[in-house]
């Protein structure tokens, strides 16, 4: 029971802060009407989010909903402590949603819709999935490249911070650049507008099961390969004539 209650309060903190200083970020830049208020966007989300994810990896670090269901699909986490993620996820998006409410002028947090995520006009419902579930399998992907492989590079929660500002760069002017269901919930509960919340859920969870699912089975070694798919010897010179030995392919000098 206590290692659930670590987990919750870890995703709860994590999601707590990524929300807490995106929607801060989104409302400044729509208050100064910045020329730069995108990469500010972007910057703010990547940067909060490393941060979040290097300091509790070592407990939880998922901090989004289509994280934790591809861990789901690929048997890396139980379906009991999946919904504790999930709910803890979820109560921390809303509770950092009503503090930005409660703690940013009104006008701005209404004119945002909570720094909340809504379609361009000129996107489409089919447009705008089709762009968050990108998003979320370059995501999920990262998270599974950076994290979860065996053999990943330990740089902590640095190239998944990289690949949400990359995003957002890239469609949030469309989709707003969600990319998590628990992000988009949030503001909506707090300020009232539900619109395409469907979507925010389905898309995110579609593209990251697509890259869990992708990633486990295909990338992560488990066995040890065959020898001809292995470590290259250098190529053979006049003098030297390659031989199988012992299962490995050697040169004799």
């Amino acid at each position: 029971m206590r290692d659930s209650w670590r987990h919750f309060v870890a995703e709860f903190i994590g999601m707590f802060g990524f929300v807490f200083v995106g929607g801060a970020a989104i409302m400044l830049a729509k208050d100064t009407a910045s020329p730069s208020g995108l990469l500010e966007i972007a910057l703010a989300h990547g940067l909060m989010m490393a941060v979040m994810i290097s300091a509790l990896m070592r407990i939880s670090g998922h901090i989004n909903p289509a994280v934790t269901i591809g861990f789901l699909v690929t048997r890396r986490i139980e379906p009991m402590m999946a919904a504790v993620y999930i709910i803890a996820q979820v109560m921390g998006s809303i509770v950092a949603s009503y503090f930005l409410k409660w703690t940013f002028p009104f006008t701005l947090f209404e004119a945002t819709h909570g720094a909340g995520q809504s379609l361009a006009l000129q996107v489409s419902g089919g447009q705008g999935f089709a762009l968050e579930a990108v998003a979320t399998f370059f995501l999920v992907l990262t998270v599974f490249g950076t994290a979860v492989d065996p053999k990943a590079p330990r740089i902590g929660g640095l190239a998944i911070g990289f690949v949400i500002a990359a995003d957002i760069l890239a469609i949030g002017p469309l989709t707003g650049g969600s990319m998590n269901p628990a992000r988009s919930f949030g503001p909506a509960v707090a300020s009232g507008f539900f619109e395409a919340q469907l979507l925010y859920w389905a898309a995110p969870i579609v593209g990251g099961i697509v890259a869990a699912v992708l990633y486990d089975y295909l990338f992560i070694r488990r066995d040890v390969e065959p020898v001809d798919h292995g470590v290259l010897t250098p190529a053979a010179t006049t003098r030297e004539r390659p031989r199988k030995e012992k299962g490995e392919l050697r040169a004799d000098g």
